[in-house]
């Protein structure tokens, strides 16, 4: 019935890789469950009522894009989406977090919009291939720099930029003594955290090496034994790895859609939906590509349903108490390991359910026990770039702007948004205009705006 329904022997795939590839997945975004809430925190929401409406929405939309769209892609409240939520919309602007999940769950509406009228289809049909793969590329990178960052092998920091040297560092002086420039460099060796993610890392790649099955999971599951032996991870006294979750506080039904209309936040519901089309659309064209799901003509079978879920997914997350839920890079850890179908999602949708239960059991497994399996991840999905035509400049360019602008500027939606003006650009000066899609053209204009107009 599996075979038949995920279409298992036609994607070469079995239950039992599907199975691991949904745990790994799940494992590889669990932060998630304890980052949003934090974040979301700040803004003066009941961290336990986050957490309930990150467990639930995560794993009833992550379902849903299994079942529905048989696609082994994972969706929770996006990392950036809801610092902007937090941080600017809330904070930053003084609007209460009620109407601000009223913008996102209008933002959602739109999103579910263009999805039946098929824009969405159209923008990454209309695609140029070398950035769909360049895309794919940058992603790549993208989650190895968050790897990286989140084990401490890599650090990031700010120092203090003199004034007379604030021309040099572009866009961080603001003409006050108090300017700094963002660093990047090695982590301490030394630290216990990093040796384990390095240890991690090598683990992982000599069982990958050795054609092992479930690698990834076995390196995340060992890591956090040695983790626990090392006293990095501490296990409380009495430590019960069940729960029972507390319902009686919670965020369901409380946005104020009426108040969002009212403020005349349009800015701030089309940021949501501007950053959630070029997230989710790198995301899914990043990770069907992976998984072989993309035919030689850069389409994507049964886009169109992914896309419905996703837009669903940002309503129904609003409607629990939660910002805008997104398709997740993550879900490449899965695809990495063997995940080609929706049973892939189904497993990690389940397993996000269930850690409503078992929050103190996934509490203990650390970034370091986790993030060697996204760097490699990064290193798995470099392999598109092979697919880029770089004797052809006005492809290569474009191409190599979107995958260096992800990591580098921490975020998805900036590197396509660079490559779509980009391409278009060239294309048109050095007269081979007819090789873009309009609606690339359309896409460029919107850029443009959004650049002008509406950054901060």
């Amino acid at each position: 019935m599996l075979d038949r329904f995920f279409k298992l022997s036609e994607r070469k795939t079995t239950v039992q890789t599907e199975v691991m590839a949904g745990i790994t997945t799940f494992m590889t975004m669990a932060y998630i469950l304890f980052v949003n809430p934090s974040i979301l925190g700040a803004a003066g929401m009941d961290k336990n009522a986050v957490l309930l409406a990150t467990a639930i929405g995560s794993g009833l939309v992550t379902i849903m894009m299994g079942v529905f769209a048989n696609y082994p892609i994972a969706l929770a409240p996006g990392m950036g989406l809801n610092a902007f939520y937090a941080f600017t919309v809330v904070i930053g602007m003084g609007v209460s977090w009620q109407i601000a999940l009223g913008a996102v769950f209008i933002s959602g509406l739109i999103f579910l919009l263009l999805t039946l009228t098929r824009v969405r289809q159209l923008l990454i049909e209309g695609m140029p291939n070398s950035l769909k793969h360049a895309i794919t590329v940058g992603i790549g990178m993208f989650i190895t720099i968050v790897g990286l960052k989140l084990s401490g092998i890599m650090s990031i920091r700010l120092s203090l930029i003199p004034p007379t040297l604030e021309k040099i560092v572009a866009g961080h002086g603001n003409g006050s003594p108090m300017s700094f420039e963002t660093i990047m460099e090695m982590g301490k060796v030394a630290d216990k955290e990093v040796l384990l993610a390095l240890f991690g890392l090598l683990f992982i790649s000599v069982l990958i090496a050795r054609n092992v099955k479930g690698s990834m999971l076995i390196g995340i599951i060992t890591s956090t034994v040695l983790g626990i032996a090392m006293g990095i991870v501490q296990v409380p006294p009495g430590f019960v790895p069940v729960a029972i979750p507390d319902f009686s506080h919670n965020a369901f039904f409380a946005l104020d859609i009426k108040g969002a209309l009212g403020m005349g936040l349009m800015t701030i519901i089309f940021t949501f939906t501007f950053v959630e089309l070029f997230d989710t659309m790198g995301t899914l064209v990043g990770t069907t590509s992976k998984a072989g799901l993309m035919d030689k003509d850069g389409k994507i079978p049964g886009i169109g349903k992914a896309m419905l879920v996703d837009a669903t997914g940002v309503s129904l997350g609003a409607v629990l108490g939660t910002s805008t839920m997104t398709a997740f890079i993550e879900s490449a850890a899965g695809v990495a390991v063997g995940g080609r179908t929706g049973l892939t999602a189904v497993v990690c949708g389940v397993l996000f359910l269930l850690a409503l239960f078992f929050t103190p059991l996934v509490s203990l497994i650390p970034d370091a026990a986790t993030c060697p399996a996204l760097i490699i991840v990064g290193c798995l999905m470099m392999e598109s770039v092979r697919h880029i035509d770089f004797t052809d400049f006005t492809e290569a360019m474009p191409a190599f702007m979107t995958i260096v602008m992800m990591p580098f500027t921490y975020s998805i939606a900036n590197g396509i948004s660079f490559g779509l003006v980009l391409y278009p650009l060239l294309k048109l000066i050095t007269g081979r205009q007819k090789e873009v899609n309009w609606i690339v053209y359309v896409l460029a204009v919107l850029v443009i705006i959004r650049l002008v107009f509406l950054s901060e």
